[in-house]
């Protein structure tokens, strides 16, 4: 394998604190992968990279099999996760620790390659991609849904929700990363030599008493306890009396039988260059 020049790194924003982690189990390939469907067929092999903790994995092991399905993350804790979870539902996947930005896989070793919610939170999306598309087969697939807070929509939108929307958007840019990667998405895909680049769109809607208690009451936590937390106060971004604040609105939020949340996804498949002859 050619060794590649290092790439700039980039801190995860979230973390892996529990809160994160229960919030990313919620995860499924109907609400975030459902773009995807038509591709997974039994028999494929798959490699997702930032598979957290590895619910959509392991859906992905049950949809493809017998094919052979990979989870790859960087965080020790989120393969840990993984690894319970594929356990307690008997899912055949393979989970390995490791770099986005330089895959331990041969060339040309997976049908389908995916990634959700990950290239947010590298300081290069595109040597991603391209790393992604070195390890798809010839002609294979590359899938990634990433969301664009910017787009974020809340109602009521209360002074400490507006301080969140503002404050997150600030320490996912310290931390190197870029919070409204949806909309560069189809850009990152074709600068990293993809084609046939097709785009769609999807939502996550937030409304019923359960949806709003799993958000809000996630990040009522989390800006207090997660990484979030410390690189806000850290970075210089926020106080600890601002970070409560927020923490007080999103449990106001989440009582409010008229909230409604919205955050706005963007999709990409597209194809590595087929084989030649």
């Amino acid at each position: 394998m050619v060794e590649r020049p290092a790439t700039p790194a980039a801190t995860y924003t979230h973390g892996h604190h529990e809160s994160v982690l229960a919030a990313h189990r919620w995860r499924t390939i109907g609400n975030s992968a459902a773009y995807l469907e038509p591709h997974l067929v039994a028999g494929r092999s798959l490699l997702d990279v930032g598979c957290g903790p590895g619910t959509i994995t392991a859906e992905f092991a049950e949809r493809l099999a017998p094919g052979r399905v990979v989870g790859l993350d960087a965080a020790a804790d989120a393969i840990a996760a993984a690894q319970r979870h594929a356990t307690e539902v008997g899912a055949a996947v393979e989970l390995v620790q490791g770099d986005a930005l330089a895959l331990p896989f041969a060339d040309g070793a997976f049908d389908i390659v995916h990634t959700h919610q990950t290239l947010q939170h590298v300081a290069e999306p595109v040597a991603m991609l391209r790393e992604m598309a070195r390890v798809a087969v010839p002609g294979g697939i590359v899938a990634a849904r990433e969301v664009d807070y910017a787009a974020t929509a809340i109602h009521p939108l209360l002074p400490g929700l507006e301080l969140w929307l503002d404050l997150y958007r600030r320490v996912h840019r310290g931390n190197g990363g870029e919070p409204d990667a949806g909309r560069h998405l189809a850009a990152w895909a074709r600068a990293a030599g993809l084609r046939s680049v097709t785009t769609t769109a999807s939502v996550w809607l937030f409304s019923t008493p359960a949806d709003r208690a799993w958000w809000g009451g996630a990040w009522a936590e989390r800006v207090l306890h997660s990484s979030f937390a410390r690189d806000a106060v850290d970075g210089g971004h926020a106080e600890q009396r601002e970070l409560q604040a927020i923490s007080e609105a999103w449990t106001a939020w989440t009582a409010d039988d008229d909230a409604v949340l919205t955050m706005t996804h963007v999709e990409v498949v597209a194809t590595t260059d087929p084989a030649e002859g």
